[in-house]
């Protein structure tokens, strides 16, 4: 398959059923037990139906469960997860979590290989203006980005509050460019923004990790982040590490395609030297 069927379940978690959530928590946590069990084992662990078992294949797009319990089989037999019920000490559980996140920033850097990558650098070097949008959560990786591509020469703007993204947006022109970023890919804030960039005749840019959710088919560039398992809190889903990994992977293809501007970096350092003991 295309992806590794844990990144699958976890890229569509938040936007499964209840009853699907309860199929996926199970295999997220026990994915080496369910490739030894039978149907009737994970229903019982689950709390679901059998039925509600081969429904949630049918929705990974796979045959039925004995397709499931194969491509578990191919992620985790070549690699002995610790489970989250393993994790008894404070270095089994740092474990966990360096698979986890080396898994996240390497499934988050295949996704660049497509042939749009190259369009969306060209969109960034040659834009007038780029605003970086996020919230909430997300907003401390647009700022990030922001740092970032203005070291780079590239001037970035962003704002903390969606009334302040809003009044930029109005602000400019088809020469600009509006960079979001979103977990789900469902804010409302972000949508608005998008719908009022695109009567600005702004090209849109995309960060987030369901290429079919309501924020992504409203931009002109997608790009995809990998999300991994949760850790310490059974609702908690979102890691900034993957949207950071896209910055940083951008930034640092910007400066390949075109090495001068790492005269821009150099610059700013030497600037702001003096503030640093």
């Amino acid at each position: 398959m295309k992806n590794q069927i844990i990144d699958q379940i976890n890229e569509h978690l938040s936007s499964m059923t209840p009853v699907e959530q309860k199929i996926a928590t199970v295999i997220l946590h026990q994915p080496t037990q369910v490739t030894e069990w039978t149907i009737a084992n994970l229903a019982a662990q689950a709390k679901v139906s059998q039925a509600s078992i081969s429904r949630f294949c049918h929705n990974l797009k796979l045959a039925g469960f004995h397709e499931l319990k194969i491509e578990l089989a191919k992620t985790v037999g070549g690699n002995s997860r610790l489970r989250k019920t393993e994790a008894t000490s404070v270095e089994n559980f740092l474990a966990q979590i360096s698979q986890g996140k080396t898994a996240e920033i390497q499934q988050t850097l295949a996704n660049f290989a497509n042939e749009k990558i190259n369009d969306v650098l060209e969109r960034l070097l040659t834009c007038r203006i780029l605003q970086v949008a996020g919230q909430g959560n997300t907003f401390p990786v647009a700022a990030d980005a922001a740092y970032r591509f203005n070291q780079l020469g590239i001037m970035a703007i962003t704002a903390s509050t969606s009334e302040m993204a809003l009044a930029q947006t109005l602000n400019l022109t088809n020469q600009d460019v509006l960079l979001v970023i979103s977990n789900s890919g469902e804010s409302k804030q972000i949508l608005k923004q998008e719908k009022v960039a695109k009567q600005g005749g702004l090209t849109i840019i995309a960060i987030t990790n369901r290429n079919d959710s309501p924020i992504s088919l409203a931009a002109d560039f997608q790009l995809k982040t990998a999300v991994r398992p949760p850790f310490l809190q059974s609702t908690y889903y979102y890691s900034r590490l993957a949207a950071m990994t896209v910055i940083e992977a951008l930034f640092l293809l910007i400066i390949a395609k075109q090495p001068t501007r790492s005269a821009k970096i150099k610059q700013h350092e030497e600037l702001i030297a003096d503030t640093k003991i």
